[in-house]
């Protein structure tokens, strides 16, 4: 069975409207009717699903098989980081050492407004430059829920921190990818993409201090947030720029961390905002507030074994998840054990036209299985060794886990809907027609082409499958446009990195990682006006880069 795309089958505009119909289900479900993710994701598949066989001719049976290898794919590895986090969450939480490991954070500062730098921003960047694929927001969730942050705050502010680091996210991962399918230069790709992403990564920290507590609040502690966002975006540029994407998210972590870190030791606010205050302040509740020199007394009187055996178990997950995403590592542990499964009668059997490709090419589908270098069986070991190291028996670790699978199941089911709806759409060409309407906006494009990697990470899940999904296209649009091929397809992985927020995997994770399972409309309402700011913002430079000299001269080096 074999069957070409099309992607204008009932006119242009017509398809196009039936192309955004999926998402449109799926996220209105989830935002405005606030019905469970899972409900809303099979909802949003089912669409799909019809418009794909009924309007774009799509054979049925290639359909079935595009949905199951996404679910697939939303089991392992996404869904496998899920549950061994949480597993190590609860663990920990049980073993009595989650509030030693608050006590310790507070030890560094009692601010909830420096916590959530420290903690969302510095260590979520870290573990989405190490692994990607959810485990920055399952980590810092769990983190800040321990830390007496709400829910809310805890699933949308790790949303929107997890953005400044996702252009290069697991070891570089997304510009590997948009150079592969593309054709241009590597090194090329990764430093524009860092210059894009340069004024970002400084605005990010402020952009979460005001998401959490308002302007005022955030005005207060602008030095911690400029040395945060401004280590780190200087750390990316000359990292993208002279050595390559590999190291240009973890390398910036870990130094905007150690800077940070060091800063506070020098200056601390004036007053203090304890977490439980910012959910007053979003309840119109008056703010008392804590003088700084007496607000971290408590914590000065930790044990200091008690300090290093709570962060023990994080530690070690850190230590981890840094060596299963070295190369070297994946490429051992792959030889052990590594099978890539070609989809029967879905591999090779569909082929996606040009434009959106030089010439017809057949579309792979190939699973790889491959749960030793799985980024999710580092949490798994990692947690198993601090459980160890925390005194529990191995009984009891097995127990924990039942539990932690028990908790979780409903949500693997719902991010392998989630992802089966994203690979049906790929498969169908729905998504290529949405990216085509893109197309047509003529000088508006830079910021429209960057609206398109927002929109191919908001319904993949990843800006690694934006930049596989639409990184030709906008090399092939912006060649007839007369713009910069390098530049527009930098555009497509900047613009997608305001897309990770929002995409119904994402949130599906978030919510898993702070045990508010039902909740996902919330969360999606809380990021939904920050991504498309953010996305547009990086549009609106994108214009700029393309078609203002001094700008210009800037992504030209």
């Amino acid at each position: 069975m074999e069957w070409a795309q099309t992607y204008h089958p009932v006119g242009p505009w017509l398809s196009v409207i039936l192309a955004a119909a999926p998402i449109v289900v799926l996220l209105g479900c989830i935002g405005i009717f606030q019905l469970r993710a899972p409900i809303a994701a099979l909802l949003g598949l089912l669409t799909a699903g019809a418009i794909a066989v009924l309007a774009f001719g799509m054979p049925a049976g290639l359909a079935m098989r595009a949905a199951a290898f996404g679910a697939a794919y939303g089991l392992l590895p996404i869904g496998w980081i899920v549950l061994n986090i949480i597993f190590l969450y609860r663990l920990t939480d049980e073993c009595g050492q989650f509030t030693i490991l608050r006590d310790s954070i507070a030890r560094i500062s009692e601010d909830s407004r420096i916590q959530l730098l420290v903690i969302a921003f510095c260590l979520g960047a870290f573990f989405e430059g190490a692994a990607g694929f959810g485990t920055p927001v399952a980590v810092t969730g769990a983190m800040l829920i321990g830390l007496g942050f709400s829910r809310l705050q805890a699933s949308g502010l790790s949303l929107i921190a997890n953005t400044a680091p996702v252009a290069f996210g697991a070891l570089g991962v997304q510009t590997l990818a948009l150079a592969s399918v593309t054709g241009l230069p590597l090194l090329e790709l990764s430093a524009t993409v860092g210059r894009i992403m340069t004024p970002f990564c400084m605005l990010i920290p402020f952009w979460l201090m005001v998401a959490y507590c308002g302007w005022r609040r955030a005005f207060a502690v602008w030095p911690a947030a400029l040395v945060a966002g401004g280590t780190y975006a200087v750390a990316q540029l000359l990292i993208s720029n002279l050595h390559g994407p590999w190291l240009a998210s973890i390398g910036p972590a870990i130094i905007s961390l150690v800077v940070l870190v060091g800063f506070l030791r020098v200056w601390r606010p004036t007053t203090t905002m304890p977490v439980n205050e910012a959910r007053r302040a979003r309840d119109g509740e008056p703010i008392p507030v804590t003088d700084a020199a007496t607000s971290t007394e408590a914590a000065t009187t930790l044990d200091r074994k008690a300090v290093r055996k709570a962060w023990m178990p994080w530690l070690v997950l850190t230590a981890l998840v840094f060596i299963w995403g070295v190369p070297a590592m994946k490429t051992l542990l792959d030889g052990i054990f590594r099978l890539a499964l070609p989809v029967p009668g879905l591999d090779g059997a569909i082929t996606r036209m040009p434009p959106v490709v030089a010439a017809a090419t057949p579309e792979a589908a190939v699973y790889i299985f491959n749960p030793l270098s799985a980024t999710g069986s580092a949490i798994l070991l990692s947690a198993v060794i601090g459980g160890l190291l925390l005194g529990a028996s191995p009984m009891r670790i097995a127990r924990t886990y039942a539990r932690a699978l028990r908790t979780v199941t409903p949500s693997l089911l719902t991010i392998a809907a989630m992802l089966a709806l994203g690979y049906l759409t790929r498969f169908s060409g729905l998504d290529t027609t949405m990216g085509l309407a893109f197309a047509t906006t003529g000088i508006l494009y830079p910021y429209f082409g960057t609206m398109l990697g927002w929109l191919g990470t908001a319904v993949t899940g990843s800006d690694t499958a934006s930049n596989v999904l639409f990184g030709n296209l906008q090399r092939v649009t912006s060649e007839q446009l007369g713009l910069a091929p390098v530049l527009m397809a930098s555009a497509n992985s900047s613009g997608g990195v305001m897309g990770k927020m929002i995409d119904a995997q994402s949130i599906v994770v978030a919510s898993t990682a702070t045990q508010w399972f039902g909740q996902e409309g919330r969360i999606l309402r809380y990021v939904f006006v920050h991504s498309v700011a953010l996305g547009s913002l990086i549009g609106l430079f994108v214009m700029a880069l393309a078609y203002v000299p001094y700008f210009a001269r800037f992504v030209a080096g």
